[in-house]
This record gives C-alpha cells, structure tokens and sequence, in this order.
C-alpha cells in the first residue's frame, strides 16, 4: 500500500509565518493542472503499481481549485493508479472557501476528509498571523460539513505567538472540543527564516514566547485534549477513536509515497526525491519530459535515523525486532545502549520488552532524545 501527495501551490495571500512553496498568481491554475496530469503519466511507475491507499492534496490552498479542476486532477489519478478500497482521500481548505456547494462536489469526487487550516478562533490572532479568514468563518465551515455529513474533520491550531497567554490558548482549545472536532494537529509558532515573521523578530518587532510559557501551553495542549477523549498519537496530533490521520500515519511508519506539485517530496524506502519549488522549472520539465527532481539515495545509517525519528515521535514508538530486520544487530544494540539514560530518567519507557516509547515527560525532550538515538 501506498499514498500520493499532490502540491497545491496557490495562495490568495501569503501567512506571516508560512515557508511552504506557495504563488499566488492563481491566474495560472489551469496551465498547473494540466502539467499535473502530465506528470502523472510520467511518474507513476514511481510506486511499482503498488495500490494507493490514501490520497492528500495539500498547499497552499488546495480549495481554491474550483470542482471542475479537481474533476480532471481525479480522472487522471483513476486513470494512472491503482486505488484500494475504503481510502481516505483528504483536501487541505481555508475555512471561508467552504460553502454546501463546493463541499458536495468535494464529496462527489470521493473526498472524505477535510483539513482546516483554522490556526485560531481568536481575531486578534488571525489578524497577526495574516488569515484571510475570521473565527466566524472557521466555525461556520466546520459546522456546513458537520451539515452536510462530512464529519471526517482536522483542524490545524498554532500555539505559543507572541504575547499568548494560557488563558487565550484554553479558548482555542475549547471551542475546537465545543465543535466536536474528531482531529486536532497543533503546532507550535516557528520563526522560518526568509518569512514576514522572521524579519519581525529580527527587527524587534515581536519576540518570541520564553521556554517555559512554550512548555506550559504544550502541557495545557495535551491535559485539555486527553481529558476530553482525544488520544496523543503522535506529538502534534490528536483523534478521537478512528480517526487517525491515516496518511501521515504511513509517513511516521514507513510508508512509501509519490509526491507530485512543484516541491513535492516522494519516497520508496531508498531514496527520496523532492520537485523543484518553483512552479515554471517544474512546468518545464514535464513539458520536456525532464523532470525537475533531486534524488538522495538513503544509506543505512540515513535510514536507521530516519527510521528513529518518525516512529519514536508515534504511539507505535521504536520496535527492537524492526531495527535488527532492518538495519542489523549492531544498531539495535546502539538504540538501547543510547536509551539507557532516558529509561532510567523515566522519559523512554521500553514497551512489552522490545518497544521504545516516550513517556509523557519524554515528550517534552523528544527532540533531544531522538538527536541521542540517532546513529552517527
């Protein structure tokens, strides 16, 4: 089994803190659909026919392909790939794209599950962070899929902006717990290099939380979405019972991938390749059937580490068994020698004797439990 990605790279306007690839000449939505399909054909021996179980269209803003362009994006993916059954076939939106109309033709089209990039229901907040949406209509969308049966439903959350405090954050958690929100991703604020929000900082217009207010509103994260039923399945995600992420669950674990879009990534368990993050080098080599592609052959160690890091971030965490079948004895026997420490510190915790798990406090200090495991 397999996912597809495909890259959306069209904006309205762009976000104080985005560096995704994005251009918000949507003039040109056409001529990038068409160079899509294209590449479909090109690229879909990619997988070696393997059956793809998810789909996930991401950007920028993938709802501001009207119905009729996602039509022919889909008949391409019906013509050059196998499709399981039962797929989970996820949409990225901005909230005030969302109307009864474009959400049924979503669902004609087989699109079962919505990603919201809400980010916040406070106005302040979405004013600061240059949303081109209000909390109104962030609600009002979630509430016209809820209306119209689509309750396969994530929202994305930012926490720690300047000056937030815990009481602004647990209004933000609430009204996504009052909406009856089965998936939350929440992500802390980071300053990308290259964005508005960096050259902010850099300027001394705004700064950054401390540490400790960092800790504290992550803390008050995790306590208010497990109280309320949601399981902390990975660090920055949160369901209520069966409703994984599937898609990036088979990222975390493994799974092999085709990314198509100007800066897609794709991988099939020994080499990534990613597209160009420009959407006319991308255009000219698939007009010239030259793709515009880096490649990056995974060694083992690459792979071990890549192995560390994407499962020890998941409830699944690090099986012992794995690492020997994959990657030999002797980097298994370097994850436990490595481990030691954080086992006796109670923030790893060794599952049914062969798996590797963070503890709630390992949460905290995965970054640098995870730097420790890796095999350098």
């Amino acid at each position: 089994m397999a996912g597809l990605y495909i890259h959306v790279p069209f904006c309205k306007k762009r976000c104080l803190y985005c560096d995704f690839y994005s251009n918000t000449d949507i003039t040109i939505k056409g001529a990038y659909v068409r160079a899509l399909v294209r590449e479909m054909e090109l690229r879909k021996v990619y997988l070696k026919e393997e059956v793809l179980e998810t789909i996930y269209i991401g950007g920028g803003t993938p709802s501001l392909l009207s119905p009729s362009e996602l039509s022919v994006i889909f008949d391409a993916i019906h013509r050059h790939f196998r499709l399981a059954d039962n797929m989970e076939i996820t949409l990225e939106a901005n909230p005030d794209d969302i109307n009864k109309e474009y959400i049924h033709a979503l669902c004609s089209l087989g699109i079962n599950r919505l990603s919201m990039g809400v980010q916040s229901f406070d106005e302040e907040d979405l004013l600061f962070l240059n949303r081109r949406h209000t909390r109104t209509q962030a609600i009002q969308a979630v509430r016209r899929c809820q209306e119209s049966y689509l309750y396969n439903i994530n929202i994305d959350l930012i926490y720690g902006l300047p000056g937030q405090t815990v009481e602004k954050w647990e209004n933000n958690l609430a009204e996504a717990i009052r909406l009856d929100i089965p998936h939350l991703s929440a992500y802390h604020l980071i300053y990308e290099e290259g964005t508005p929000l960096y050259r902010l900082m850099e300027a001394g217009r705004v700064m950054p939380v401390s540490e400790e207010t960092s800790l504290l509103l992550f803390r008050t994260l995790i306590d208010t979405l497990t109280t309320e039923g949601y399981e902390h399945y990975e660090i920055s995600n949160f369901a209520r019972q069966g409703h994984y992420a599937r898609h990036n669950s088979a990222y975390w674990q493994g799974g092999h991938y085709l990314g198509l879009g100007p800066a897609a990534h794709s991988y099939n368990g020994v080499e990534r390749e990613w597209n160009a993050s420009s959407l006319s080098a991308w255009e000219e080599g698939i007009r010239a059937d030259k793709l515009a592609i880096e490649q990056e052959p995974l060694d083992m160690n690459t792979r071990y580490n890549d192995y560390i890091v994407t499962r020890l971030r998941t409830k699944w965490g690090v099986r012992l068994p794995e690492i020997t079948s994959f990657f030999g004895e002797e980097r298994t026997a370097y994850c436990l020698r490595m481990a030691q420490k954080y086992l006796a510190q109670g923030k790893l915790i060794l599952r049914s004797g062969d798996t590797l798990v963070l503890s709630r406090e390992g949460i905290f200090v995965s970054d640098g439990i995870m730097s420790d495991l890796l095999f350098v």
